[in-house]
């Protein structure tokens, strides 16, 4: 008889054991930005998570060298008003999301800025790229894409992360970005799949979709190997990075990602949804809250992710 309860006995004994280790530097940190001055703002669906303005996202930005957090990933929140058919905004060299990266970088160069690059959240229709007959008008939208990742680059960022699921995005990126002679890196939401669980983040962002919904462009979560497909042609068409999204409902694309490409580094993000789903739960009274994000996210790490985006990244390395 094997003896496997040796490994257990005593909490020493299990850390000496454990084969997964969730150090600051795999967490991405993520921020909602927004204009104004002296603005932070809680967003009711997910506990403990705020819009800053920029000011506000500085004075953030600087608790989380303590903890050991040098990466942020950005999403702009702008005003209806400044919303429009072609997202006119997004690809302003003076938006909302360049102004953050470039004070961000004055302030603190050492931090990794990474930035969000889509139409949802500055279209007045709320989705990923142009509309033409109801529907995404796929190869009208690279342009734009293309532009806005371009003045990210221009105003910092050490990656920009196209997350629309526009064929061909990162491809048009590439070259945008290498016609410049921008060193800027690319981090692909390359397995992003069709999700319930972004209901938060729509409401946080200000993104949900005027009509329908994004299913013909993002990933239907019975596949496999479309989202296989999908990582191998961002890292073809030049992604440095490559994601999978949402984590905890995805782990075994997690772990497949991470066999199929162990020389492309992989992020995992754990998106609005699940944090909320964990946040509230705790809330309630049915689990420990800093038990419970440390399992799920250890799950996220074992999987195979090399980086983590979560919302949970400074409590988790505060309490720990």
């Amino acid at each position: 008889m094997k003896r496997f309860r040796t490994y257990r006995t005593t909490q020493a004994v299990r850390d000496r054991y454990a084969e997964v280790s969730l150090p600051a530097s795999d967490f991405i940190y993520p921020y909602f930005v927004t204009e104004g001055e002296g603005v932070r703002q809680e967003i009711a669906a997910m506990d403990g998570i705020y819009r800053l303005s920029t000011d506000r996202l500085l004075e953030d930005v600087a608790t989380l060298g303590a903890l050991g957090i040098d990466k942020v990933l950005l999403f702009g929140v702008i005003a209806d008003a400044q919303k429009d058919e072609r997202g006119s905004e997004g690809t302003s060299p003076d938006s909302l999301i360049c102004r953050a990266v470039r004070a961000i970088k004055r302030h603190f160069p050492e931090v990794t800025v990474f930035t969000d690059v889509c139409l949802c959240e500055y279209t007045s229709h709320g989705h990923c790229g142009l509309i033409r007959q109801h529907d995404v008008d796929n190869d009208a939208t690279l342009p734009l894409l293309a532009e806005m990742a371009y003045q990210h680059a221009v105003a910092g960022a050490d990656f920009v992360a196209p997350s629309a699921m526009m064929d061909g995005q990162v491809q048009a990126i590439r070259e945008r970005l290498d016609r410049a002679g921008l060193p800027t890196r690319i981090l692909g939401y390359s397995a992003k799949y069709a999700s319930a669980f972004y209901g938060p983040f729509r409401d946080a962002a200000g993104s949900a979709p005027a009509f329908g919904d994004r299913k013909t462009y993002q990933m239907d979560f019975r596949t496999i190997a479309q989202g296989l497909d999908e990582i191998a042609a961002d890292i073809e068409e030049g992604a440095d990075w490559v994601m999978v999204k949402p984590a905890m409902a995805y782990l075994d694309m997690v772990q497949r990602a991470a066999v199929r490409f162990p020389d492309h580094p992989l992020v995992a993000y754990q998106v609005s949804g699940e944090y909320a789903m964990l946040k509230h739960g705790a809330k309630a009274g049915f689990f420990d809250e800093q038990r419970i994000f440390f399992e799920s996210l250890t799950a996220i790490k074992r999987a195979g992710a090399h980086y983590i985006i979560s919302y949970y990244a400074k409590d988790f390395q505060a309490r720990t």
